[in-house]
Formats: structure tokens, sequence, C-alpha cells
């Protein structure tokens, strides 16, 4: 090149968000259509997991026994994972199975169970009482055991890359049927049905980890979520779980950002925010239009402000869409203007759905995005995405056609 030879700059590609194979909802104004309030069904059954320890106490004397058999089926459902009134000697056999009936009642039918990992990654697909369809991802780890709960089944946050959210939202799912994803995977591990733990892991036998990263929108379902979550951490009435090693996450509903820094349970927030600038972010995150980039990254920070855990921000990298070198320095620039050691972001490859044209960005570019934000001062790590092969990692889960065929002739447990 001579010196009078124009100087080439080129331009980073930009791939707008558009659905691929499907067509999102929109409301009146033509805008993405976004569902806070869950749609009027029939209401699952109360469940013991649903009810305060006082409450328990009550409706089982309304069921005619003395309210100490309370805490006898707490522990057969809390700590040995079963609604079997067979399993439960300790009751009186004369109203054993309609007490057990009352109080625990079925809510869960496996439809379908698919491995992956050599059996560390197990998805369930399950049938509630309405015939809704959810899914949960349970994923082995060395020294831990994470399940992947869902929270509504379907999703009404109407996010164009994500699978669930394409149908809608079909309903909130129950406390007790956040709960019992939790118990039937204990179940399954005491059986003997995850992948083998390795000679020097000496970590429990049962679901350590929680990340309501499921289908949902968990704070658009917020008390019955709230209701969840003091349940897994109840010592002495429910699974006696670390908050510490519970997730809830959010596209970034603020007002119940702010209600779960008042809560005074130290669990885990993760803030899924895919895009550091209300241009794209609009397009991406349908919320992002009641509640901007700044305001969502504000509510973290007083999370953290409040609460002293650290934040986590969710980046699914999208190739030629949110995967711009710029992108991670106008992320750090923010994340550092509202000071150092209250965050870390965990980038995620894109997890392709099927007919999608939307891919992960190129690992090169997804380096030098990580790398970036590491520079600044931003601990950053980029995620391990378990369950691809079965369509069940983030931003994978949905009922396909084939699912709810199988679920239509399953019938439901009683």
């Amino acid at each position: 090149m001579t010196e009078s030879s124009p100087v080439r700059t080129t331009k980073p590609k930009q791939v707008r968000p558009a659905t691929e194979g499907w067509t999102q909802q929109k409301d009146a104004e033509g805008r993405p259509l976004l569902q806070f309030a869950s749609p009027k069904r029939g209401k699952p059954p109360v469940h013991l997991a649903d009810l305060t320890p006082e409450q328990r106490v009550e409706k089982v004397k309304e069921l005619g026994l003395p309210g100490f058999r309370a805490k006898q089926l707490e522990k057969h459902y809390f700590q040995h994972w079963t609604h079997d009134p067979a399993d439960m000697t300790d009751l009186p056999a004369e109203g054993r199975e309609q007490l057990v009936h009352g109080m625990l009642p079925p809510l869960l039918t496996e439809v379908r169970r698919l491995e992956t990992d050599r059996g560390d990654t197990i998805k369930f697909l399950w049938k509630l009482h309405d015939g809704a369809l959810v899914e949960s991802v349970l994923m082995r780890y060395p020294g831990r055991i994470t399940l992947c709960v869902s929270s509504q089944a379907g999703c009404g946050m109407n996010c164009p890359f994500c699978a669930t959210g394409q149908a809608g939202l079909t309903r909130n799912m129950s406390a007790a049927e956040i709960i019992e994803q939790i118990v039937r995977a204990n179940r399954l591990i005491a059986e003997g049905g995850l992948g083998g733990k390795k000679k020097d892991d000496h970590s429990a036998e049962r679901v350590s980890n929680i990340v309501f990263m499921g289908m949902g929108e968990p704070l658009a379902n917020y008390a019955r979520v709230m209701q969840a979550v003091r349940v897994m951490t109840d010592k002495t009435h429910g699974l006696g779980m670390s908050a510490r090693g519970i997730t809830v996450s959010t596209v970034g509903l603020v007002p119940a950002i702010t209600k779960l820094a008042n809560e005074d349970i130290p669990v885990t927030f993760a803030l899924s925010l895919h895009a550091p600038d209300d241009t794209l972010r609009d397009e991406l995150i349908p919320v992002n239009s009641r509640w901007k980039v700044d305001e969502a990254l504000d509510a973290a920070r007083a999370y953290f402000d409040k609460t002293g855990r650290r934040v986590s921000i969710e980046y699914a990298l999208i190739k030629d869409m949110n995967d711009h070198a710029w992108r991670a320095d106008l992320l750090a620039k923010k994340l550092n203007d509202r000071g150092r050691g209250w965050v870390h972001v965990n980038p995620i490859p894109l997890n392709p759905t099927p007919g999608s044209i939307w891919t992960a960005s190129e690992v090169s570019v997804q380096n030098e995005f990580v790398r970036r934000l590491n520079e600044a001062g931003i601990p950053t790590t980029l995620r391990d995405t378990r369950g691809k092969e079965i369509d069940g990692a983030c931003g994978q889960l949905v009922a396909t056609e084939e699912d709810e065929a199988v679920a239509a002739v399953t019938p439901l447990e009683v």
C-alpha cells in the first residue's frame, strides 16, 4: 500500500435479532408481547410443600390425624424423597393412604428421560396435572450435583433466541411443582440413576445446587418461587439446602430484583443481560422496553450492596450479533462504573435451537470477548455448557411435537 492509498476500515458485521422458524407474538402496538400474569387454568392440588410448617399441621388435623404427623410426612418427603404410603410404616395403617394422598398428591408424571455426558447429564420431561409440559436437567460435576429447574410452563418474556418462549406462557408452576423436581431428582440419585462419581469426590449423593434457568422467568412467578426457595433452605421442615447453592436468574424485572434483595435469603442472583446497549437489547430481550440496561445493572448492584452476594451476569454469545469487541468494552465500562468486586460475568456460547440459523460465536471471538473483560478487571469465566446433544442446555428447553405426542399417551401418575 502506498502513502496515497486510502485506509480501509472494516465495519463489524451486525446481525439483527429475528425469529427463525416461528412467529413472535406481538401486542396491539406491534411490539413483542410480554406476559407477566399467568393464564387462568385449573390450579394444581395443594401439596405439603405449598404450605408453611404451621399450615401443614392444621391440614393434617383437618384430615383427622394429630398434628405431629406433619413432621413425619416432612421427613419422608424431604429426607427419603418418597410419597409412597407403603414406605411410611411409622404412620398408622388406618387412614395412611388418605393422609398421604391428601398431603402429598402426585404432581409430576415422567414422560421422557434423555441422557448424555456418559450418564452425568439427564433431561426430564414432566407432565403436570393439567397436561402442561415442563423440563428439568440434572448434571453431575466434580464435587456437586446441579439441577436446572423450571418455574413456569412456557415463558412470557418472548426472547427471540430462546426456544422456551416460542409458545408463550402456559401457566405459573406451584411451589410444590418446583420442589417436586428436586425430590424426584434426589430419588433417582439415591437409586443410582446418575453417572457414578469419581473416587476422590466426597460430595453428598443428592442435589446440592439449584439454578432457576429451566423453563420460565422465575421473578414473574415471584411468590411461588420464593416459597420454593424457603422450602429448599429450611433445615428443620424442608430440604435443608444452602441458599448459596441456589441461583435465581431473571431477564431484568427490576422491581422484583429489588424485592428479592430484601428477602434476607442469600441466594446467588444472576442477570441475563446478553447486550450492554439498549439499541440491541430492546430487540434481543423484549422486557428491556420496560427496564433498560442501566436500570437492570443498578438493581443488580443494589442486590450486591444489600446482600453482599456477588452477582452473575449471564451473556449468550451469538455470532455477529452481540459478540463484538466494542460490546465487551462497553460491558466492562458499565460494570466498572458501578464499582469493583461486585460482579462476575459468565459468557455462554449460544446453544442453537432446531431450525435456527443463529449460532455461537467463533472460538477466537469468544476468547477475545473474555480477554477484554478480564483485562478490564471483570472476573469472567466462559460457561461450560451441558446437554446440547439432548437439547437440554440453556435456551433449548421446549416441548417438541414428539414430546407432546408421547405425553398424550402417558397416563398421569396417581
